[in-house]
């Protein structure tokens, strides 16, 4: 019984892990791609997670438009949850569609923030 027991926990914590499991494979992929402050490909963004991936994600299509994801909880929560596809431009202050945004890397650990337009872009960057 406790063997059962054990073995159901373990799948669990795998299946709470699975996303975290991702972005941690993917890392090495992106570290030697994209640096801080490097415009990034919309498709190889998690976007519920905000995070550089360095590989292509999940596409997930919600009114018309294209969201990623890294994995099967993700494609659940983009249609379902605003700020999953909606960010703030750090600059303008204006929330923006994360399928549409220009996508940065904001920091070493592979976090994105997003921008309604290039010169946002270039003023959030040219300030740090």
């Amino acid at each position: 019984m406790k063997n059962i027991l054990l073995g159901i926990l373990a799948f669990i914590a795998v299946f709470l892990v699975s996303c975290n499991n991702s972005k941690a494979e993917s890392t090495q992929i992106a570290v030697a791609k994209f640096t801080t402050g490097d415009i990034v490909p919309n498709d190889e963004v998690c976007m519920v997670n905000n995070a550089y991936m360095g590989k292509k994600q999940l596409e997930v299509k919600h009114d018309g438009k294209t969201y990623y994801g890294c994995c099967e909880n993700c494609k659940l929560r983009i249609p379902q949850e605003e700020n999953a596809r909606m960010a703030y431009d750090p600059i303008s202050h204006q929330l923006i569609d994360k399928a549409t945004a220009i996508i940065a890397i904001s920091d070493k650990n592979d976090n994105v923030v997003y921008f309604e337009n290039k010169a946002n872009y270039e003023a959030f960057f040219n300030n740090k």
